[in-house]
Parts: structure tokens; C-alpha cells; sequence
């Protein structure tokens, strides 16, 4: 069997079921076990907050897909905003994307773990919680040096378990509702429009990951066609399981109950159906969520770098790829989470961590705003071949819509996380500097020509921004 046999084996493009699986699963982490107790205090008008954010995120989701139809190219959010504004805004997207993926990633692990020391009690050995927290980053990363057909395999397969007991609180517990379990429809003494916007504030990252099917475009099959599927069915999916779910825990667990609640989704099924099993399960389901979460992110941690890295704005170890996978930014990406993991629990420097994970709130709204900026550049710059003149206003209200949602998640990452955020944005900035200069000087290293056929074959380069304009 040859080499390339062999690559084609274990890389396969997704289909529209595997995508909306990415878009999905990587949308629903483990968040979504707490998210009823979190916003219950504000009482049921919060559920108001849900249908808001689910506004905004279709509105974002729909953005992507048009932006696919015209770059369906690996990077998403990188490859839109460097064809609209060239290198440095693109860098500052993968830049800031990046960030997000590798320490979200620790954040997952470190909370998987928590669920995991529900079914195997770890938590009395330091050793062996380490050891559970790197097993479950590295397992994922296994997956993807397998090839994109083992990803997808994975995604797909753990997206099914996860929903499963999902969709049992969020469909069965309407057989079991209760209004009476409801409470206020304010609890607080916020007014309505506080309330919204409190209750948005803790809501507004469970959507994160609606760009998902857009980063990995070019290992979808028909991009131009199931990007923008994909990422709209994965988001309304996602949010009817947020709806929905939070709605029953709402009616089957008494709100003076819930507001103190630890574990809801427990909670509702044990309401549901007695006995204390409730907790095993959920524990279960959490663990099986988060871990078909890391699978998804970790694929997309090393992908924006690697359309960057082509580019010649990311170091070129990033543009490998192996089986459909860039496996050498899956090993960095993982290195890197696995690090500031096993720095959490030796150092305790818990504040610290905290303060990262809400960075990276901030961070991934970034590639968000300059892809929906680039949005709006193609709609009012009059490009012909860029733009529907049927869809104009459409397409330039969604975009408004999206600039405006992006907005509202910067602002709710809150001041502390915007000043860090900046911060880390401006390093960025000296790495640009450093690659920018290398890539200008007279003697940089070129691709051989082999390898440069090897890369269009595999993969349409985008035009460079300056022929757009």
C-alpha cells in the first residue's frame, strides 16, 4: 500500500451529519449540567435570555455559512478576516482563536474530572487526579493523530451518547412538568431588563463553538453547501437542547430547591423517577459530553494555526499534516493545555486559572467580530463576485445582527477579562512582528515546487487580500 493509499484511508472528509456533529457537540461541553441552577436565581425570565442569545447565535451561524459559500477553506474566521483586511487582522484572529482552543481544553479537562470522580472516586490522590486530567486530553488527541476519519467517528458517536439522556430530562421531564415548581418569573430585584441581561451575562459562552464546521471547511465534504447546513442545524440543535432542557429542570425541581442545586440535571431525574440514580447517569452523560468536546476542539485547535502557518504568519512546524490532521499543531496545542493543567493542580493557583479560562471568553469572540466586520466589508464594498445583490439586505441585516451579538459577548466577559484579553492580544502582536519580518526577508526559505502542488492539490489556497481590493 502506498503512502498515499494509506493517507486516504484514515483521512476522510465529513459529511453533513459528522459536521453538525462538530458544530454541536463542540457547542454543548459540560456547561450545560449547571446552566438551570445558574440562571435560576433570576427566575423564569430567564428562559427569555435563551431565546435572545439563540437570536444572536443563528443570526452569527448564518454569517459563517454565507462567508463558506464565498472561502471554503480550512481557517474559518482566519481565512475571512485576512481576505478582508489582510495579514496582521487575520493573525490577530488566529492568534486569538487559538488561545481559546488550548485553554479551554485544560478548563475541560479539569472539569471532566470532576464528573469522573463521581463514577471512580480519584479525589483523595493528587497523582491520580493529574493523571485523570492529562488521560482525558490525551485520548482525544490519539483520535485525531488517527486521521480525520477517526475524529469524525468519535465526534459522531459521542454527540449520540451525550444526547441521549440530554433529550430524556428535556422531552421526558415535560411529561412530568409542574408549574408549581416554577417560582417568580423575577426572584430578584433586578428589573426585567437587568434580569435579561444578568441571565445573558452567565448564558452568553454556551454558544461558543458555532464556528466549528467554518475552521475545519476544508475537510468537509462540499464545503461551499454543508459548512453553512452544518453550522445552522448544529446551533438550532444545540439551543433546543438548551431550551428545552433548562425548561423541564425548571418544572420537575422545586425552585427553592434549584437555586441551591449543585447538580440539576440530577436532580430532575430523580424527581422524575425516584431513587438516586440520577447522579451516576448525568455524571456519565457530562463525561461522555465533555470528552466528544475536547475530541471536536482539539481537531479545530490546530487548524486555524495551520491555515495561518501556510500563510506564513504561524511557524511553519504548524502547517504538517498527517492523515488529514495537523498533527504537529495537535501536539503543541495539547503540550501547552497539558502544561497549564498540571500547573493548576500542583501550584493551586486557582485564581489564576479561573482568570485564564474567562480570558479566553474574550479571546473567542475576537475571530467572531472580525468575521462578521468582514462580513459587512464585502456587503458595502460593492464586490459583484462576492456578493448576492438579491440577498443584500438580508445578508447585511444578518451581519448587523451577528456584529451586534459578538458585542454583547465581549461585554459580557467583563472588565477584568477584556484588560487580560488585550493583553494577550498584544503579545500577539510581537509575535507578528518577529514572523512578519522573517517572512519578508529576501533569503526566506520557500516551499519546494513538489510540495507546493502537493498543497493546492490537497487543499484551494485563498486569494491574498490585496487582489480582493
Amino acid at each position: 500500500m502506498t503512502t498515499q493509499d494509506s493517507q486516504s484511508k484514515h483521512a476522510r472528509q465529513f459529511g453533513l451529519p459528522v459536521a453538525t456533529a462538530l458544530v454541536m457537540g463542540n457547542i454543548i461541553g459540560g456547561g450545560i449540567f449547571l446552566l438551570p441552577a445558574s440562571v435560576a436565581p433570576f427566575g423564569t425570565i430567564s428562559l427569555l435570555a435563551f431565546v435572545v442569545l439563540t437570536v444572536g447565535a443563528i443570526a452569527l451561524a448564518l454569517v459563517f455559512g454565507r462567508l463558506a459559500e464565498r472561502l471554503p477553506q480550512t481557517g474559518g474566521p482566519y481565512v475571512y478576516t485576512r481576505e478582508a483586511f489582510g495579514d496582521f487582522a487575520g493573525f490577530l484572529a488566529a492568534w486569538s482563536y487559538w488561545i481559546t482552543t488550548w485553554v479551554s481544553n485544560a478548563a475541560l479537562a479539569v472539569a471532566a474530572v470532576g464528573y469522573l470522580d463521581v463514577l471512580i472516586p480519584i479525589h483523595e490522590s493528587k497523582a491520580a487526579t493529574i493523571a485523570a486530567a492529562l488521560a482525558l486530553q490525551w485520548l482525544p488527541a490519539l483520535a485525531n493523530f488517527a486521521g480525520t476519519r477517526y475524529v469524525g467517528a468519535v465526534q459522531l458517536v459521542s454527540t449520540v451518547l451525550k444526547f441521549a439522556p440530554l433529550l430524556l430530562v428535556a422531552v421526558g421531564g415535560l411529561f412530568f412538568f409542574d408549574p408549581a415548581n416554577l417560582g417568580p418569573f423575577q426572584a430578584d430585584d433586578h428589573s426585567a431588563m437587568g434580569a435579561v441581561s444578568a441571565s445573558a451575562a452567565i448564558l452568553l459562552f454556551s454558544y461558543l463553538g458555532v464556528e466549528s464546521a467554518a475552521v475545519s471547511a476544508g475537510e468537509v465534504r462540499d464545503p461551499r453547501r454543508n459548512v453553512g447546513r452544518a453550522t445552522i442545524l448544529g446551533t438550532i440543535g444545540a439551543a433546543l437542547i438548551y431550551l428545552l432542557g433548562t425548561l423541564s429542570v425548571f418544572g420537575t425541581v422545586p425552585h427553592n430547591k434549584l437555586v441551591d442545586s449543585t447538580a440539576p440535571f440530577t436532580d430532575s431525574v430523580n424527581a422524575m423517577f425516584g431513587g438516586s440514580w440520577g447522579g451516576t447517569a448525568v455524571a456519565l452523560a457530562a463525561l461522555v459530553s465533555m470528552v466528544g468536546a475536547l475530541n471536536g476542539w482539539t481537531l479545530l485547535s490546530a487548524q486555524t494555526p495551520y491555515a495561518a502557518a501556510k500563510d506564513g504568519l504561524f511557524p511553519q512546524v504548524f502547517a504538517r499534516k498527517n492523515r488529514g490532521v495537523p498533527t504537529a499543531g495537535v501536539v503543541v496545542t495539547v503540550v501547552l493545555a497539558s502544561s497549564l493543567t498540571v500547573y493548576n493542580y500542583t501550584v493551586g493557583s486557582k485564581g489564576v486559572f479561573e482568570m485564564l479560562v474567562l480570558v479566553t471568553t474574550f479571546t473567542a469572540t475576537v475571530p467572531y467580530l472580525l468575521s462578521t466586520a468582514a462580513q459587512l466589508y464585502f456587503l458595502a464594498s460593492g464586490q459583484s463576485h462576492r456578493v448576492h445583490r438579491a440577498r443584500l439586505v438580508r445578508d447585511f441585516v444578518l451581519a448587523s445582527l451577528a456584529a451586534g451579538f459578538s458585542l454583547w459577548l465581549v461585554a459580557g466577559s467583563g472588565y477584568e477579562a477584556v484588560y487580560q484579553g488585550v493583553l494577550f492580544l498584544f503579545a500577539g502582536v510581537l509575535v507578528y512582528a518577529v514572523l512578519a519580518a522573517r517572512k519578508e526577508r529576501p533569503d526566506a526559505a520557500t516551499p519546494d515546487a513538489g510540495e507546493a502542488d502537493a498543497a493546492v492539490v490537497a487543499e484551494p489556497v485563498a486569494p491574498k487580500a490585496s487582489a480582493l481590493r
